[in-house]
């Protein structure tokens, strides 16, 4: 017996309702669960997701790169990174390294 497109274009609909239930009533009980151990343990969303912080979630900001390089004259620094600043550009590097 072979099944219409409609009747399987309805059953599909079905089925995806069904599903999108099933999804929400397992993430309710995960939730619930994860809420339970949480309180049970004294968890803190640092000890959940270490190296994220509490407000915005994103990782640590990324730190400052010590200067590498120092121009005698005018006391101006630049970290090697990135395009070269005038004083030192197209010249021999060696001279200008932070000791």
């Amino acid at each position: 017996m072979t099944v219409s497109y409609k009747e399987l274009l309805a059953q599909r609909e079905a089925l995806e309702q069904a599903i999108a239930q099933a999804r929400k009533n397992e993430i309710s009980n995960a939730v619930t669960k994860v809420r339970e151990l949480v309180a049970e343990y004294g968890l803190t969303a640092q000890d959940v997701f270490p190296g994220r912080t509490a407000k915005s979630g994103a990782t640590k900001a990324a730190s400052k790169v010590a200067a590498k390089y120092r121009d005698s004259a005018t006391g101006q620094t630049w970290t090697g990174r990135g395009k070269a600043p005038k004083w030192i550009e197209g010249k021999d590097r060696t001279p200008f390294v932070i000791g």
